[in-house]
C-alpha cells in the first residue's frame, strides 16, 4: 500500500513531467535559440565544478623510486 508521501512525490513528478514536456513542445524555437549559449556555459562550468579523478592521490607509491605522475 502507498503512503501519502508517496502518492504526493509521484503526482507532482507526473504534473512536472507534463509541464515540462508543454513547455518544450510550446517554446522549441526558443529552446535551440538558447542551446549554443549553454554549450558555451557547459565548458567553464565543467572546469569549476570538476574535483579530478581521485585515484592520482591514492596510488601506491612506486617502487622504482620514480616521481609519480
Amino acid at each position: 500500500m502507498r503512503t501519502p508521501t508517496r502518492t504526493l512525490w509521484l503526482l507532482t513528478a507526473c504534473v512536472g513531467a507534463v509541464a515540462v514536456a508543454l513547455l518544450v513542445i510550446d517554446h522549441w524555437a526558443h529552446l535551440f535559440g538558447v542551446l549554443p549559449y549553454v554549450l558555451l556555459l557547459a565548458c567553464p562550468l565543467m572546469h569549476l565544478l570538476h574535483r579530478g579523478h581521485g585515484s592520482h592521490s591514492r596510488s601506491p607509491p612506486r617502487r622504482d623510486g620514480a616521481p609519480r605522475l
